[in-house]
């Protein structure tokens, strides 16, 4: 087994969960089984989609379904009826004046002393109106994105990393800036978009016992091997506190809440395409390195497979996921479908060359196999089976890839690449 998708494996996680059994992991192109993909445009009555409106009415709604019953669970609500927000600070000359920084807590209930998520937000200083912006979540604390002294530190649980300063499971100064290079928050803003940015053990702290807390708090989730067949699981809660924050971003008068961006790195960028393909609103969806359960198709079995991320993060799926570890074949969707269901928005789609782990090939492969159904919205999708180079991309206005030189990992080159779609994109 090659060295580096061990390593890529290791930087998947802040840490891993548990010591996964021997699960073979296939690395060989050559040893990629024969597969065959569920067609997105054939209903499950056998009949082809006619059309766009023909997707929306019949086919999207068979395959939210199915990815909420098999792989998810179900989302059991949208917003709280007792919901609300506060702003809890505005500095209006953020970064030498270049941004405005605003935090804001949002309760998920009524009840002050509830589950809560605490928003961050940069947006360009001097902007003539509502400007567009990239919502995702961090790791390690809004802090973790920016080493502004200003930023509030997280008083959350998170997982212990000396190397950045987490100790006693609580985030300490030297977490400041920690993840800066994956934020590049000053390019952002200087490219007139907002970053808007939430901690993502806010909503549910990356455990087995996270379930039952933050989002399933709300919801009444039982614990992990409690829990309903097809009742959601960590990615699924993470994939609704994303439209949660977008929920105060229509009521903030800075932000064009029609124009957000919603993405994510690894496990996040799964819950990234989880939220775009449920909630509509969000405007572009970027999945940077998603891997297993994200962007890459589960039939390959390729590097991270179905039994492996089941073992090693059994919270993280609906438990009837687990009935598909070792049997992707067996599997009634594939990840291009997850894919497909945001169209007609743009989705980006991104790997890299050392990350193995995430099958960079069966990340664009499931691009590939989405274009079918941008094309009936008249959106250009990607063709071929013939990737990109390394550093090279390819942009269309309904599906976009690009495969960058490096590891698993989101950078400032990545950040280039989604700032020239959202151009594209948003700005039109």
């Amino acid at each position: 087994m090659p060295r580096l998708p061990l390593l890529a494996c290791l930087l998947l996680a802040p840490g891993l969960h548990a010591a996964a059994p021997a699960i073979p992991i296939n690395y060989d192109e050559a040893k990629v089984p024969p597969y065959t993909l569920p067609d997105p445009l054939v209903a499950a009555d056998g009949t082809p989609v006619r059309d766009a409106a023909d997707w929306r009415a019949r086919r999207r709604p068979e395959l939210l379904e199915l990815f909420a019953r098999e792989v998810h669970g179900r989302t059991p609500g949208g917003r709280p009826a007792g919901m609300h927000w506060e702003v809890t600070g505005v500095d209006r000359a953020a970064l030498g004046g270049k941004a405005v920084r605003k935090e804001v807590t949002l309760w998920f209930t009524a009840r002050r002393d509830g589950p809560r998520m605490h928003l961050l937000l940069y947006l360009p200083a001097g902007a003539r109106g509502p400007v567009p912006a990239f919502l995702g979540y961090n790791y390690y604390g809004n802090a973790c994105v920016h080493p502004d002294p200003g930023i509030s530190l997280s008083t959350a649980w998170m997982r212990a990393n000396a190397e950045f300063g987490i100790v006693a499971n609580r985030a300490t100064a030297r977490t400041r800036g920690v993840h800066a290079a994956r934020w590049d928050v000053e390019t952002v803003v200087a490219r007139g978009y907002g970053t808007v940015t939430a901690y993502y053990g806010d909503v549910c702290e990356d455990r087995p016992e996270g379930l039952t807390g933050g989002a399933g708090a709300v919801f009444g989730t039982s614990a992990m091997e409690a829990r309903r067949p097809d009742e959601w699981g960590a990615i699924g809660m993470w994939a609704w506190g994303l439209s949660r924050a977008l929920d105060y971003l229509e009521a903030d008068a800075d932000v064009d809440a029609r124009r957000v961006a919603v993405h994510g790195h690894s496990r996040l960028g799964k819950a990234a395409l989880w939220a775009g393909a449920q909630d509509e609103r969000f405007a572009l969806v970027i999945a940077n390195n998603s891997g297993a359960g994200g962007a890459a198709l589960s039939k390959r079995d390729f590097g991270e497979n179905v039994a492996r991320i089941n073992t090693s993060f059994p919270f993280w799926f609906a438990r009837n996921f687990r009935a598909y570890n070792g049997r992707e074949a067996a599997l009634p969707v594939d990840q291009h479908q997850l894919v497909a269901l945001v169209a007609p928005r743009p989705v980006h789609v991104a790997s890299a060359t050392e990350d193995a782990w995430a099958d960079p090939r069966g990340e664009y492969l499931s691009a590939v196999h989405a274009a079918p159904v941008y094309a009936l919205f008249g959106r250009a999708g990607l063709r071929g089976a013939a990737m990109p180079g390394p550093d090279e991309a390819v942009l269309g206005d309904g599906l976009a890839y690009h495969l960058r030189t490096g590891k698993h990992d989101i950078t400032p080159r990545d950040w280039a690449r989604y700032l020239e779609h959202a151009d594209r994109v948003l700005r039109r």
